[in-house]
């Protein structure tokens, strides 16, 4: 079982200590939790079989620059032609090819350490592309570039030139993914072909296509110029070959809520809050309201509040009115506060003098004492 943090026991003992001696008041714990981590994706075996070559082909180099390199050329030449395909150096290099914190490295090293093995002995020569042998043919881990899947299916587009040229293949190179093709901003289609919404084909031919940007309302055109408009973007309206913004205010398709305002925008529109003053509005501030809300009275073209205070509405004894926006509140008068729901008077805090008896030798003896008061 795994040590248990001692950072959640002191202020449990100290909540159960003051419980167990019974000291007043409330005990209060704060213990903190550490936040939970987003979940880990774990990186496509493919992508950890070219990392594990990667690291092994420069374990490679390292081990020669390492051991060679003094000066001695034909002992050198003698002493490589040994240790260049020898045990001893596979090994060196196996040690250092996956980093310790990296798991998935390790796991595919424990399970292709003999075919790892049977390459460096047996199949340099034929085979000198350590990651097409072991990760795409002995593995099936990873497909040739251009193309995905299990089945190894090229890219739409082709697999010389997946996606156009302007896209990404989802999962090219493994054996996982579905082929979809990711485009690049401004370009579309199932490879990538066409120009996406809001651009136009600037240029084209057998092996290149520019898209550029339409005007920004128009969702399809002709040219970059605002009369090149074939289509307009929702909220706006397609005349004469330019794209007008529709008052969507004026219309039925704008929805706020009772307490609310509309107001257009480029392409669309917003819903804002009618003022305090109002139940109901057609614009901003109380002068455009269409009923008063209670606690305000309607002068001349607004929405102004009632002072209540001008009349008497406090019942209570020693109280005082106090207007407030839409409404008013009771408070007490000065020199009075508020105790058991009434205005009592605030008393001068004092101080009183008391006589105490108190046995002394003999006789009985007086102590004065000042205590204060309120």
């Amino acid at each position: 079982m795994a040590p248990r943090s001692s950072r959640g026991i002191a202020p449990a003992m100290l909540c159960g200590l003051s419980l167990f001696l019974g000291f007043p008041g409330l005990v209060w714990v704060q213990i903190s939790v550490p936040p939970q981590s987003s979940p880990h994706t774990e990186p496509h075996p493919c992508h950890t079989c070219r990392g594990l070559v990667d690291s092994f082909n420069k374990g490679l180099e390292r081990t020669i620059r390492d051991n060679f390199g003094g000066g001695n050329t034909a002992w050198e030449e003698e002493k490589l032609s040994k240790y260049k395909d020898s045990e001893t150096r596979l090994v060196e290099v196996l040690e250092g090819v996956c980093s310790k914190s990296d798991f998935e490295c390790h796991r595919l090293l424990e399970l292709s350490e003999e075919l790892v093995e049977s390459w460096w002995f047996h199949k340099q020569q034929e085979a000198p592309d350590l990651f097409q042998w072991l990760c795409s043919d002995s593995l099936k881990l990873c497909c040739p570039s251009g193309t995905f899947g299990p089945s190894c299916l090229p890219c739409p587009g082709g697999a010389e030139r997946p996606c156009g040229g302007y896209g990404h293949c989802e999962g090219e190179g493994t054996r996982g993914g579905s082929g979809h093709c990711d485009c690049q901003a401004g370009y579309g289609g199932e490879a990538c072909g066409q120009c996406g919404l809001g651009y136009f084909e600037a240029e084209r031919n057998a092996s290149h296509l520019v898209c550029s940007a339409c005007f920004g309302p128009c969702a399809r055109c002709s040219g970059p110029e605002e009369s090149h408009c074939l289509q307009c973007k929702k909220g706006w309206a397609l005349h004469h070959l330019k794209c007008v913004d529709i008052d969507e205010c004026g219309t039925e398709r704008a929805s706020c809520g009772a307490d609310q305002f509309c107001v257009n925008t480029e392409g669309s529109y917003e819903c804002r809050d009618c003022a305090k003053a109002c139940l109901g509005c057609m614009g901003a501030g109380p002068g455009r309201c269409k009923k008063c809300s209670p606690g305000y009275q309607q002068v001349g073209s607004k929405c102004l509040d009632v002072d209540e205070c001008e009349t008497a509405v406090c019942p209570g004894e020693n109280q005082q009115c106090e207007n407030t926006e839409g409404s008013y509140r009771c408070i007490c008068a000065d020199g009075y506060k508020q105790m058991e729901g009434i205005c009592v008077k605030e008393q001068i805090p004092g101080w009183l003098s008391v006589a105490s008896p108190f046995p002394g030798k003999g006789n009985l003896t007086w102590c004065q004492i000042i205590l204060p008061f309120q």
